[in-house]
């Protein structure tokens, strides 16, 4: 499994009073009603007995059958409210679980991520949460009304005779030992039909997060085998739960009709003695029918609980998932705000610890203003020094600071206010382009938008598209091109107003004429902002700053292009590979 278990599990109980606790008052006036349901069912057995004595003595029923007539029609209104009342109450724990849980995905640090399924976490929020309803209302408002009627039954059983209990009892106590060997098995079998259910979701999002891949290479047939597995295992897993389930149900229908036939023996023989009447025995019968359905009702909570529990474990393992902490958003900068300075000072960073260190002792300066170019082999630590400015990842020793302050000392929405980040493969979600484009600064008015949208090259874009600004982009941005997409990612960061922005390979998909016009727009933003990118094209490196070359996780050099040319071997290696001109190399 994905998601490890590191701190001692809170029990499902607990969890599950958690959740339901914002809603105990409806919850209570859910069960209060049950209870009245269950009283009116109760009075039922000494009507209908107090109607025989009237018959076997010739005395007018009007009474017996109107009181009836009363109780059934309140029974089944009273029962009705009851009902709307718990299961209106259970999707509001729903609810309040779905939106805990969302809250709680989205602060979720980046190596939780790194280590778990999307699809699995997908399917706590949506198949495990579901579960809750039924937990909610069968479980723990089944057990308090299921156990308080069987507990007033058997104490008005008692009062219309004690030997009929006693056996009505020993019948029910042979069912409790068989219940008590099946119960354990329900919680197994339905942990890992939930868990199976968490596989095949994150079966089928890998599958739809790469099926052109899948298409192209043919591999439909193979992935289609995959899908079928996984979900022949969740079926496997959720028909064995069942069948536990069943057998649990059925454990305690036939104990009831064994009672009952024991019951209708042993009390035929007390008839017959003299010891009751007839009255009493019909009584004891109707109790005998009216337990069942506590009784089940009981049974059906315990099982459903074992369900429930096991959705609950997954909710808690996904919660105790290392997460940010929250917080409220901080504001961004403000026009004309001073652009940061950054700091690397012997940074060792490894995404694991049983991986190999991407970082062996980062060190450079970037100084307040202008653009800073990060060059090297692929592999050589480039695209992470941006993920730990952003503190998707901490370094695992070593310093970094911004404005000469430590970024772990900085809040974390504070900090990323300040930033920009355009990320290598430029993602865009699903809705309409102005989402995309207002992602990172919702506030943005018509003229900033105008603006951007001219600066990237957008404003042509919009005037084809259908909707404007309003067209939908797709999943993933499937409507728009590879350069679009870039040219959206690098919109959306510089109407964020940041006073560092981070492009990775940001035009690595723009056309010459495009990634012209961004490397202007970029070194216009670099006179007024920190700019560091990370960029293969000789275009962007030449013009940059300084140049950070980057080899196996250190720096090796740092100079602008013409010293490095020159002075470092490996940036002239690369210079050559990129068709640098040899006039430019031989210039001093």
């Amino acid at each position: 499994m994905s998601i490890a278990e590191t701190e001692t599990a809170t029990p499902a109980w607990r969890q599950l009073l958690g959740y339901v606790r914002p809603h105990r008052w409806s919850l209570l006036a859910g069960a209060l009603l049950s209870l009245v349901t269950g009283a009116t069912g109760l009075l039922l057995p000494l009507v209908a007995r107090g109607l025989i004595d009237d018959l076997s003595h010739d005395r007018a029923i009007t009474g017996a059958v109107l009181a009836m007539s009363a109780l059934v029609v309140a029974n089944a209104a009273v029962g009705a409210l009851g009902s709307y009342v718990l299961t209106r109450t259970a999707e509001s724990v729903v609810l309040g679980a779905r939106r805990a849980l969302s809250s709680y995905l989205l602060r979720l640090r980046i190596t939780a991520v790194d280590r778990s399924e999307p699809g699995d976490l997908m399917a706590r929020i949506t198949s495990d949460t579901t579960l809750l309803r039924a937990v909610t209302t069968d479980s723990l408002v089944g057990l308090g009304t299921g156990g308080l009627t069987l507990v007033a039954t058997v104490v008005m059983m008692g009062l219309v005779d004690a030997v009929l209990l006693g056996v009505t009892l020993a019948v029910i106590l042979g069912a409790g030992v068989v219940l008590g060997v099946i119960v354990p098995r329900i919680n197994k079998a339905s942990r890992q039909a939930q868990d199976a259910v968490g596989v095949m979701g994150s079966s089928l999002e890998r599958i739809l997060g790469a099926l052109r891949t899948v298409k192209a290479s043919g591999a439909e047939h193979r992935e289609e085998r995959t899908l079928h597995e996984a979900a022949q295992e969740s079926w496997r897993q959720s028909v064995r739960a069942a069948k536990w389930s069943a057998a649990a149900g059925n454990t305690a229908g036939l104990s009831m009709q064994i009672a009952f036939i024991t019951v209708l023996a042993v009390g035929g023989a007390r008839v017959a003695t003299g010891a009751i009447d007839v009255g009493t025995l019909v009584a004891f019968l109707l109790f005998v029918f009216y337990l069942m359905s506590p009784l089940q009702q009981v049974v059906g909570a315990i099982t459903q609980y074992q369900t429930g529990a096991a959705a609950l474990t997954r909710i808690e393992e996904a919660l105790r998932l290392p997460a940010e902490p929250a917080a409220e958003a901080a504001p961004l900068p403000s026009p004309g705000a001073e652009p940061a300075a950054l700091a690397f000072d012997d940074v060792r960073f490894r995404y694991a610890d049983d991986l190999p260190y991407v970082h062996h002792g980062v060190t450079f300066t970037v100084p307040a203003q202008g653009m800073t170019a990060f060059v090297g082999p692929s592999g050589a630590g480039k695209t992470t020094v941006f993920s730990l400015i952003e503190r998707f990842y901490d370094p695992e020793s070593g310093v970094i600071t911004l404005d000469g302050r430590d970024l772990n000392d900085w809040e974390l929405p504070r900090l990323r206010a300040a930033i920009g980040y355009v990320e290598q493969d430029a993602p865009v979600l699903s809705g309409s382009l102005r989402d995309n484009l207002l992602l990172g600064n919702p506030e943005a008015d018509e003229d900033a938008l105008a603006r951007v949208l001219k600066t990237t090259r957008l404003d042509g874009l919009v005037a084809r598209l259908p909707g404007g600004l309003d067209t939908l982009v797709g999943h993933r941005g499937t409507k728009l091109s590879g350069g679009e997409r870039q040219r959206v990612a690098i919109a959306r960061a510089l109407l964020r107003r940041p006073r560092l922005l981070l492009l990775d390979e940001a035009t690595s998909q723009l056309d010459a004429v495009n990634e012209a016009a961004l490397r202007d727009t970029v070194a216009d933003v670099a006179r007024t902002t920190t700019v560091l990118v990370v960029a293969h094209r000789l275009s962007t490196v030449t013009t940059a700053d300084r140049i950070v070359v980057m080899d196996a996780g250190r720096v090796r050099a740092v100079g602008t292009h013409r010293e490095l040319v020159t002075a470092d071997p490996l940036y002239a290696e690369l210079a050559a590979t990129q068709f640098l001109a040899t006039a430019d190399r031989a210039r001093p």
